[in-house]
C-alpha cells in the first residue's frame, strides 16, 4: 500500500502534468515505481540571460515530506549567485527555513523559475557570481548567457535584455514601508522570499482578506498560507 507522503506526490505529479502548459514546469520519476527520486524541468525566462534554455533539477522527497521541504539541486550548470557554480546547490529560503506543509513540488519548482528572473546577489550560495553581479552586471549578463547556451541548449543572442544595472534602485525601493499597505515586513517577506513580488504578496493578501494586525508579525494559519499561495500561483 502506498504511503501517505507518495500519495501526495503522485497527485502533486499529475497536477504539474496537467498544468504544465500554464505553470512552465514538469516534474516527473527517474523510476516510475519510486516517486522519492524526481527531475524536474522548466525553460529560462525570457528577457533574462537564461531564456531558450531548458534547465533540470534534481528532486529527492524526503521521509518528512511535506513537513520538510524537497531537496533540490541544479543538474544543469548555471552561472547564478544563489546557485553553486560547481555543485548545483540552491540557496533559497522557500527550500529552507521559508517552507511550509502547504508547499508544493510545482510551488517549488515555479520559485526556481523566479528566481533566475530575479537573482538576489545579497544572499548568495556562489561568492563569485554575486560578486560579478554586483560590480558587473553586463559582463555577469554575458557569462550567465554564455554557459545557457553551452549547458542549457539556448539560442545564442547577440543582444542580451536583463534589468540587473537597476539591482541598487530595486534594492531601495524594497524597503518602502508603503509597498507593504500597512502589513508587517516579515509576515509579507515570507513569500517574498519564495520568489514573489511584495506587491504580488499583498495584492494576494488583500483578496484572500489577511488581518494586517496592526502591523505586528504573526503565523498565518495553514488554511491562509494555502489560498495566499494558490492566488500567487494563478490558481484563484
Amino acid at each position: 500500500m502506498a504511503s501517505t507522503r507518495e500519495r501526495r506526490v503522485a497527485k502533486e505529479l499529475q497536477d504539474i502534468h496537467n498544468d504544465k502548459d500554464n505553470s512552465g514546469v514538469l516534474a516527473q520519476p527517474i523510476d516510475a515505481s519510486n516517486l522519492t527520486h524526481l527531475k524536474g524541468t522548466f525553460p529560462g525566462p525570457p528577457d533574462t540571460p537564461y531564456a531558450g534554455g531548458t534547465f533540470q533539477v534534481d528532486i529527492v522527497i524526503p521521509d518528512m515530506y511535506p513537513f520538510k521541504s524537497p531537496m533540490m539541486k541544479f543538474d544543469t550548470k548555471i552561472w547564478h549567485p544563489n546557485v553553486s557554480s560547481v555543485t548545483g546547490a540552491i540557496c533559497l529560503d522557500t527550500l529552507g527555513t521559508g517552507w511550509s506543509p502547504v508547499g508544493t513540488i510545482k510551488m517549488a519548482l515555479i520559485s526556481l523559475r523566479m528566481l533566475l528572473e530575479s537573482p538576489n546577489p545579497k544572499d548568495p550560495q556562489d561568492a563569485e557570481v554575486a560578486k560579478m553581479l554586483m560590480e558587473h552586471p553586463h559582463q555577469f549578463a554575458q557569462k550567465a548567457h554564455d554557459w545557457a547556451v553551452k549547458y542549457a541548449g539556448a539560442p545564442r543572442r547577440d543582444l542580451l535584455q536583463h534589468n540587473y544595472e537597476r539591482e541598487k534602485a530595486a534594492e531601495a525601493a524594497k524597503d518602502d514601508p508603503s509597498r507593504y499597505q500597512g502589513y508587517n515586513k516579515d509576515l509579507i517577506d515570507r513569500f517574498v522570499h519564495m520568489g514573489f513580488d511584495v506587491g504580488a504578496v499583498v495584492d494576494a493578501f488583500n483578496f484572500v482578506g489577511i488581518d494586517r494586525n496592526g502591523g505586528e508579525d504573526y503565523e498565518l494559519e495553514e488554511a491562509y498560507m494555502g489560498d495566499i499561495t494558490a492566488r500567487l500561483l494563478g490558481e484563484q
